[in-house]
């Protein structure tokens, strides 16, 4: 991605989006986690704080392609979600904005404060909330691709606001999440929206081990998202098979 994926966007081919299965339960109008707070150290993959020595060798470390890339990966989700909606014959509104935060506080959702390491869709005021020194860490270490995930998949929770999808458990709105966040590039990639460079697929999966749930975290518990498996199994199927193997069709 990157910068060949600055070259060669282009307009998204139109998707069908009629109809969603809908789980009983409720979303809290708050604060919707699209990940965890860091992982510890001993999870494979984990974003490294700003600064890391460990970089791709495509050589994402400044800053400025941090902002380009963060910027390029916002405008082609709504892109693509836009597409999506008039092609079923409806309107789409882009998620309100994208708000940048470096510390514990800084940011509310809902009365609730936004904690460091940590990226958050907030359906209380339609925003989406980033730890920039998380992320630019992310980035650094993980790759660009990473940043395209990470908004696809928060994304994802402001288009699920939008069809009023609800489910008893956290896990199964993050698990449809990341099928969402999946589709979207996989559709994207397909139409040639975005293109992939070397080694982007991998970033993916380090991304998905990087912010994985503790295999010992009850699946029920408020909060959850799915273990490291889960997770890189509904992504692959979104980006394999499209939107209607994420439950919308």
């Amino acid at each position: 991605m990157g910068e060949s994926t600055r070259r060669r966007q282009r307009s998204l081919l139109a998707g069908l989006l009629v109809a969603v299965v809908v789980a009983a339960g409720c979303m809290g109008g708050g604060l919707d986690q699209g990940e965890p707070q860091q992982p510890g150290p001993e999870q494979t993959g984990a974003p490294a704080s700003p600064g890391a020595p460990t970089t791709r060798a495509e050589g994402t470390t400044s800053v400025a392609e941090f902002k380009q890339d963060f910027s390029d990966a916002v405008g082609s989700a709504a892109s693509y979600w836009t597409a999506q909606f008039r092609a079923s014959g409806k309107r789409f509104q882009p998620v309100r904005r994208v708000v940048p935060y470096t510390r514990d506080g800084e940011v509310s959702c809902g009365g609730q404060p936004l904690p460091r390491n940590n990226a958050v869709y907030c359906s209380a005021g339609d925003f989406i909330a980033y730890d920039v020194n998380w992320s630019v860490g992310a980035f650094r270490q993980i790759g660009d691709a990473f940043l395209f995930y990470l908004l696809g998949h928060e994304y994802a929770h402001g288009v699920q606001v939008r069809l009023g999808i609800r489910y008893n458990f956290t896990i199964q709105q993050e698990l449809q999440a990341d099928c969402m966040a999946g589709a979207y590039l996989g559709d994207s990639v397909r139409s040639d929206a975005l293109t992939l460079q070397e080694g982007d697929l991998e970033e993916f999966r380090e991304g998905l081990l990087a912010v994985g749930d503790d295999p010992d975290q009850p699946w029920f518990a408020e909060g959850s998202h799915g273990t490291a498996e889960q997770r890189t199994d509904s992504f692959f199927r979104g980006y394999e098979k499209s939107l209607g193997a994420c439950g919308l069709s």
